[in-house]
């Protein structure tokens, strides 16, 4: 699904100073290093622009994602996510040396990680859609994990399996906070949404809004006609990204509801451009969707 795009901070490591050395004969640096591999081990870790608390939240890392380190510096880790390619600083405290091929996903909105096989043994994390593990072993309604804990089956499925339909997984996000940057049922913005639907049927895609017009699907032609729009269907505007559930109506993360909300894609158009966010850049259709 995804095409090639052109080199992009955000997704290519590179600094003036340090590169990853895949990058090498593509974009100046004054060393270049291979990186070293390294696994999440908390949930919804911040990944930001530079280093500092403070610092515009770009993205969240999700239980058991790797990431390829590059520096180590004050208690921060510059780095790539593995799945996605975003690149930023996260805090070295909720990262771990190594990384496990997973063998399970997180299914649900969101599960606990329990000390022992046993609902009422004290948690150790919860964890979200998308969170990732290696599975070692089952006790009845448990799965024991190699990093430690266990997890209840019904809430997470084999690496490989996926789900049918993306706007399904998408819509059990309404009602979620709108926060930028984030990732998870706690709170999310719009490219997550579609970004976390599209994962869970195995469609790896971008990040951010920009990118995802660039590289999920094919254009509905050049006259931006909202008639011809399906469910699956995906709307754009600069900075923004939608889906529609059916012929009418649009699923987004907004700024304006605080939340996922779908509303009809007539009174999102008439509210943004209203707001002076301008009109639709795109309209795109994923070639095999079928809708659930």
């Amino acid at each position: 699904m995804d095409k090639q795009i052109k080199i992009d901070r955000r997704t290519h490591a590179f600094r003036d100073d340090l590169a990853d050395e895949r990058l090498k004969g593509l974009v100046e640096a004054e060393r270049y290093v291979p990186g070293d591999e390294a696994h999440v081990h908390q949930d919804r870790v911040p990944l930001f622009g530079t280093p500092d608390f403070d610092a515009e939240l770009m993205t969240e890392a999700l239980f058991g994602e790797g990431v390829r380190i590059f520096e180590i510096s004050d208690g921060w880790a510059w780095g790539q996510l593995m799945l996605d390619d975003y690149v930023g600083y996260l805090p070295l405290e909720a990262l771990s040396p190594g990384f496990m091929a997973p063998t399970h996903r997180v299914s649900s909105l969101r599960t606990f990680i329990y000390s022992r096989p046993n609902i009422k043994s004290p948690p150790i994390d919860l964890v979200s859609m998308m969170s990732q593990f290696a599975v070692v072993g089952e006790q009845e309604d448990f799965f024991e994990l190699a990093a430690g804990g266990f997890v209840v089956k019904r809430h997470v499925v084999p690496i490989e399996k996926q789900d049918p339909d993306f706007v399904s997984v998408a819509e059990r996000f309404v009602g979620t906070p709108y926060l930028w940057g984030g990732r998870t049922s706690v709170g999310l913005d719009c490219s997550a949404l579609i970004q976390l639907g599209l994962m869970a049927t195995g469609n790896v895609v971008r990040r951010d809004s920009d990118l995802q017009q660039q590289t999920i699907g094919e254009l509905l032609g050049s006259d931006l006609n909202i008639s011809q729009l399906l469910r699956g269907d995906l709307v754009f505007w600069k900075g923004h990204i939608g889906v529609m559930v059916d012929q009418l109506n649009l699923l987004h993360a907004n700024a304006h509801h605080m939340e996922v909300a779908i509303e009809p894609l007539v009174t999102a158009i008439e509210r943004i451009r209203g707001a002076g966010s301008g009109e639709i850049t795109a309209l795109r259709r994923l070639p095999d969707y079928k809708a659930g």
